[in-house]
């Protein structure tokens, strides 16, 4: 399997891994396209199909894949829902707290799942980004939590909401550092530009690498 970092110096190995991290999900995802890198999470089903959810895997699980790519050349796997997590009918009218939460039961039309995280919750419970992350995680591991459980993960999860979902984690790093600053955006346009332009060259596409050998 190519090893396509093996093509930079070690500190261009090193310019390039850390500028990875100034790219945003488009520009990410963009790359991995055309590579065939996994980056939606997939769901199997009784029939023994596999679908993919319209769900995607967090910035951070996507570039360790990037990454593991640029050293083997694999695309890795999705992240999977194994069929014991999937529930195809609709959860039962009534609920409690050691039920368990299975994918495709937390949906807004299942009034009864998100009233009972509300009253887990003493009412602070809000349907969104948080909560799909915090089930996501659950069930990727093939655990489908209790509602209980649930509940308290997502109230801890609340609490690191800005961590948990920022598209720009470099800029949390910088920010930490003090390196962020007005001119912050224009910097991660740079870096990230320049990490596309090494990718490309290290790593071309399948399009690009047979486009070069027929000339």
């Amino acid at each position: 399997m190519p090893n396509f970092l093996a093509k930079l110096t070690k500190g261009e190995q090193a310019r390039l891994l850390e500028e990875l991290n100034y790219m945003n999900l488009e520009e990410i995802r963009g790359f991995c396209v055309p590579r065939g890198i996994a980056y939606k999470i997939v769901a199997e089903y009784s029939n023994g199909k596999i679908r993919a959810t319209k769900d995607t895997d967090r910035k951070p699980i996507v570039l360790a894949r990037l990454r593991r790519y640029l050293t083997t050349g694999e695309v890795g796997r999705a992240s999977r829902i194994p069929m014991g997590i999937v529930r195809e009918e609709k959860p039962p009218p009534r609920l409690g707290p050691r039920d368990r939460l299975y994918y495709r039961w937390y949906a807004k039309e299942h009034e009864g799942v998100l009233r009972l995280l509300r009253d887990l919750t003493a009412g602070r419970f809000q349907d969104g980004a948080v909560a799909r992350v915090v089930a996501m995680a659950f069930w990727t591991r093939g655990h489908a939590p209790t509602f209980d459980e649930f509940a308290k993960s997502w109230m801890k999860a609340k609490t690191e909401e800005h961590r948990l979902l920022t598209p720009e984690y470099a800029y949390l790093t910088d920010v930490k550092h003090r390196r962020a600053d007005d001119d912050w955006k224009a910097l991660r346009t740079a870096k990230a530009k320049s990490a596309l332009k090494t990718l490309e060259r290290i790593a071309p596409s399948p399009g690009a690498a047979e486009r070069r050998r027929s000339r």
